[in-house]
């Protein structure tokens, strides 16, 4: 799916969950129960999220590589949805606490991950631990950005951006070919076959719209088509 190197994937995590981790000692009350960039969801969502996405793949890594499998989530999406709901109420000061001890045990399961452990089988849409590891990778970077604390979409790095654009493609919808070209030196993309839709903007703003979220700048050129649900 991807051309990010195990290592390359190690180094990013870290540094996006290092970026996240300085959000947390300045969060207040009002920034908790504030709004986020995702309709209906507070700060206090998106943060209780990140926590239960963080551990949930970062037990994948740890039971993988002692050879078993185990569920994402005990209870799967309506288990998730209800720690959601249940943990978004929380103090800021409870949210400091619990995201630092999160990310304590998210950054030590993926610096446990060896060479020889990226192949290994994982519950996770029944693929390896590398796509648990890009999938933590998805969610830890577009997620920063929904809690609109500092980090934006334009801090996106251009090899996120080039896993993030290959993983989403799948969202333009049949019957379109999009094209869409960069102004600022990235390459053009072409997504699907059909009618025609030629589209101007950035690499960032690319991600932000596959990603069901509003670009910084909006796109120049033909009106963009309703996007299918994520791949």
């Amino acid at each position: 799916m991807t051309q990010t190197t195990p290592a390359a994937l190690q180094s990013a995590l870290t540094a996006g969950q290092d970026r996240l981790r300085a959000l947390l000692p300045a969060l207040t009350e009002e920034e908790v129960r504030g709004p986020s960039t995702l309709p209906g969801w507070t700060r206090g969502h998106v943060l209780s999220h990140i926590e239960g996405v963080g551990l949930a793949l970062a037990r994948q890594a740890r039971y993988a590589r002692r050879g078993r499998l185990i569920d994402v989530y005990d209870g799967g999406r309506p288990a998730r949805d209800a720690a959601i709901e249940a943990g978004h109420r929380r103090s800021a000061l409870q949210f400091t606490s619990a995201l630092a001890a999160a990310l304590d045990e998210v950054e030590a399961s993926w610096a446990a991950v060896e060479p020889g452990d990226w192949e290994r089988p994982v519950r996770y849409r029944d693929g390896v631990l590398l796509d648990a590891g890009l999938a933590w990778w998805r969610e830890l970077e577009i997620h920063t950005v929904d809690l609109e604390l500092g980090p934006s979409g334009a801090d996106w790095s251009p090899e996120f951006c080039a896993h993030a654009v290959e993983f989403l493609a799948a969202r333009v919808p049949e019957g379109v070919r999009l094209t869409w070209s960069t102004p600022d030196g990235a390459p053009d993309h072409t997504f699907g076959s059909g009618a025609p839709v030629a589209v101007t903007g950035t690499l960032t703003d690319l991600v932000a719209w596959l990603a069901g979220r509003h670009p910084r700048n909006p796109p120049a050129g033909d009106p963009l088509p309703r996007l299918g649900p994520w791949p």
